[in-house]
């Protein structure tokens, strides 16, 4: 198992959230931990999401959904517990399913109700610690396309946000309200997070509104936002129609691609943060 990220500080947990939707977080997750899992990491996708699409793009169907994030976040089972294989060596999920539509109202009075996922991150790091064959070096966490408090336990739980952002006209307005609400958390429930890098998708080398959003997010963001862009490619929207991650389906795409260069990407600059 790589070692790489260091299991004994646990793992290294990422966010995937932007409060507005269609900007491919579902399809970022998937993908990007496929690639790293590719490269020898162990990783664990968290669906966050109700309408369970990461469960769904890794041909993890409803009827087979026996655990999922609701029974972590509303029973308390481990994630460990929870999660099940996927067909990619090294990459485990835990699933999510329509229960989930439900968890406000449930613990909406549970003093403790921020940190659920925190406090259960925090025991699979120690069932990693004590057995390696349970240990992780990535935690992705697919995040709902709204303030809920899914996506509340879920930046409670990171240590930064993936945020990918689609090259269209709206996308600034989307960075502003997420970064109004990353210093709320900060300030509130998890004062160490941070937004670890921002992701160009969707992107249209042809077209003028691609590059100009593209040059704004980087003015906006600077060296936070990553040199790989994930292209507007059919074959990524096609993929979680049959159930499988884009490297799966099409690996010489561009979209795959791009996720292996986003990967490296991504490793390299955890790397460098550590040796910092």
């Amino acid at each position: 198992m790589n070692k790489s990220i260091g299991n004994m500080a646990g793992p290294r947990v990422l966010a995937v959230a932007n409060q507005k939707g269609g900007v491919g977080k579902t399809t970022t997750t998937i993908n990007l931990a496929t690639a790293l899992a590719a490269t020898g990491e162990r990783v664990l996708i968290i669906d966050l999401d109700a309408q369970g699409n990461a469960s769904t793009g890794l041909g993890i169907g409803p009827d087979t959904r026996a655990r999922t994030s609701y029974d972590v976040l509303a029973n308390g089972m481990s994630l460990l517990d929870a999660s099940v294989p996927t067909a990619i060596p090294g990459l485990q999920l835990v699933s999510a399913n329509n229960d989930l539509v439900g968890i406000d109202a449930l613990l909406g009075h549970d003093s403790n109700r921020f940190y659920r996922l925190r406090d259960a991150v925090r025991v699979l790091a120690a069932q990693g610690r004590a057995n390696p064959d349970n240990a992780f070096n990535y935690i992705l966490i697919d995040c709902p396309p709204s303030l809920t408090l899914m996506t509340l336990n879920a930046m409670t739980a990171a240590d930064a946000l993936l945020v990918p952002v689609q090259c269209e006209f709206f996308a600034l307005e989307g960075i502003s309200q997420l970064k109004e609400t990353v210093d709320q958390i900060r300030t509130t429930l998890n004062p160490s997070l941070e937004i670890q890098g921002v992701v160009l998708t969707m992107h249209d080398a042809r077209t003028s509104l691609s590059r100009e959003v593209a040059d704004n997010v980087r003015a906006f963001f600077g060296a936070k936002v990553y040199e790989t862009m994930i292209p507007r490619n059919t074959r990524v929207a096609e993929a979680p129609s049959h159930g499988k991650p884009l490297l799966l389906y099409d690996y010489d795409c561009s979209g795959s691609q791009a996720y292996i260069r986003l990967a490296t990407e991504i490793i390299q600059r955890e790397r460098q943060s550590k040796a910092a």
